[in-house]
């Protein structure tokens, strides 16, 4: 559990999950919305979501494709919205609930 809450403790991480919530994208355009952040740096965020179980990569012949798993949109809808949960979690991780 702990790994989970702090995967996204990190603010670019969140944002990751807010862009492949609806759909699925490829490792490169996830990448080229983040112009402050090298390519690297964006596939070691993916892989800690990824091991955190926050979502799950397809292939595509040579394309990575990650989506957010189904089940993690369901509860977002029943928590007052994706960002509002993530936000609540995020502050978790951070040790505002003790």
């Amino acid at each position: 559990m702990q790994e989970a809450i702090e995967a996204i403790a990190d603010p670019r991480r969140r944002e990751i999950l807010r862009l492949i919530r609806s759909e699925e994208r490829p490792a490169a355009a996830i990448a080229a919305h983040f112009a402050d952040v090298s390519r690297p740096a964006i596939s070691q965020h993916l892989r800690v979501l990824r091991e955190a179980g926050y979502l799950s990569e397809r292939r595509d012949c040579t394309r990575r494709l990650y989506y957010m798993r189904g089940e993690l949109v369901e509860v977002s809808s029943h928590t007052g919205g994706w960002e509002a949960m993530l936000a609540r979690l995020a502050e978790a991780a951070r040790g505002g609930d003790r």
